[in-house]
């Protein structure tokens, strides 16, 4: 079983060693799996059939590929032409879009805090939707990346300029500000929760200066986050939630590309050999 691992170069830079890790725990399950830049990848029709080319010319193509980049539509290619995928096109497309998220699962009762969406061209900083404060971040962003903490109407107005391109959604503040929790997820189980909080920003990004500790979810947590799991299909992602005034969970988002920076600082598990797990389970399934 070979499979491609899918980066984009600039991703790729930054992330060498988790490339490595990947490479070697899927040595382990006897899975080839080859470092692939997404920039090398040219996806179309040619002779009215779906093709992939890579560096120009059409590929043999990968019984699997594990996709560490952003793109659906990269995703629903593969898939259309028979590659398993991790993750999918369809949580790819969900998880990356904070709109579609809130959208997707505001039907099966998921707590959440107030959210609007609006296009940055069409925002009118003295008609928002939201009383002040409120937090204005864009659809794709990451990382504690542009979010911004909107005071006033002076405050949505300088900003406002900056936006028209943008597709955005303007939230309510969670009722505990600097403190959230990133719960990591292999398929359908729960790997492990970390609480991230910072004293003196309202992201509790580790990155960005935030502490973070292992936490024991209680049964309750468990099954609110299982809740969410069953409605897609995972591979591997991160769920991020915000607390209410009584410590209950509120969905913030799902990271399709998440990370392990942290989970691996704070503990000693390796969730990467638990993918690999998961993938190798997968395949053997669909043969």
């Amino acid at each position: 079983m070979n499979g491609w691992l899918i980066y984009s170069d600039q991703d790729a830079d930054r992330n060498q060693a988790f490339i490595k890790w990947m490479i070697e725990e899927a040595a382990q399950k006897g899975l080839q799996l080859t470092f692939v830049p997404k920039e090398k990848i040219t996806i179309g029709i040619r002779n009215s059939r779906p093709v992939v080319l890579l560096q120009g010319e059409e590929a043999s193509l990968p019984s699997f590929a594990i996709i560490r980049t952003i793109d659906s539509m990269l995703t629903l290619h593969f898939e259309e032409l028979g590659v398993k995928t991790f993750n999918s096109s369809h949580v790819s497309e969900i998880c990356n879009n904070k709109w579609k998220t809130h959208q997707y699962l505001a039907p099966h009762d998921i707590p959440m805090m107030e959210t609007f969406f609006l296009k940055g061209v069409d925002f009118n900083p003295t008609e928002a939707p939201l009383p002040y404060p409120y937090i204005i971040k864009k659809v794709d962003s990451r990382g504690g990346k542009d979010v911004h903490w909107i005071d006033s109407v002076e405050e949505a107005s300088e900003l406002a300029p900056t936006l028209k391109d943008q597709d955005l959604i303007l939230q309510q503040p969670a009722p505990i500000l600097g403190k959230d929790l990133r719960v990591f997820v292999v398929g359908q189980e729960i790997v492990a929760a970390i609480l991230r909080e910072s004293s003196s920003n309202f992201k509790a990004n580790y990155t960005l200066g935030g502490s973070a500790r292992l936490y024991p979810l209680s049964p309750k947590e468990t099954a609110h986050i299982e809740r969410i799991i069953s409605l897609f299909s995972f591979g591997m992602v991160g769920i991020d939630f915000l607390f209410d005034e009584e410590g209950n969970l509120l969905l913030n988002e799902i990271e399709d590309v998440v990370g392990s920076r942290t989970l691996s600082a704070k503990s000693s598990i390796n969730i990467v050999e638990n993918y690999m797990n998961h993938i190798y389970t997968e395949l053997k399934n669909s043969d």
